[in-house]
């Protein structure tokens, strides 16, 4: 009976063979190893990455991306005014995602 690693290696030939690796989006194109498995923790990062490749993100995720999107947004704001409040919503966002992780590493979960 063939190991585990040797049944992936087998798939892996026979998607090669047929073409399937070929058809695959990120075909030939480099890695994104940029995109927070590394900075995931361990317990997390299998449950994680099937959310990902399923479209979904945790709701923390899109904290962040609401944060890194009102900065950019700021950094080019030339409203002193309104750059102020994209801050004050920057800084509450920043607070409710502290809060958010605080209960997980709390409860276990993370």
């Amino acid at each position: 009976m063939p190991t585990i690693d040797e049944q992936i290696a087998q798939s892996l030939r026979d998607a090669q063979r047929s073409g399937e690796l070929q058809s695959a989006a990120s075909w030939g194109k480099p890695l994104d190893l940029d995109d927070g498995y590394a900075q995931t923790p361990e317990e997390l990062r299998m449950a994680f990455k099937a959310l990902k490749d399923a479209g979904f993100v945790p709701p923390e995720v899109e904290t962040m991306k609401q944060i890194a999107a009102l900065r950019e947004v700021i950094e080019t704001e030339p409203d002193a005014v309104r750059a102020d409040a994209m801050r004050k919503r920057v800084s509450e966002l920043q607070q409710h995602l502290a809060l958010r992780l605080e209960k997980l590493r709390s409860s276990g979960s993370l």
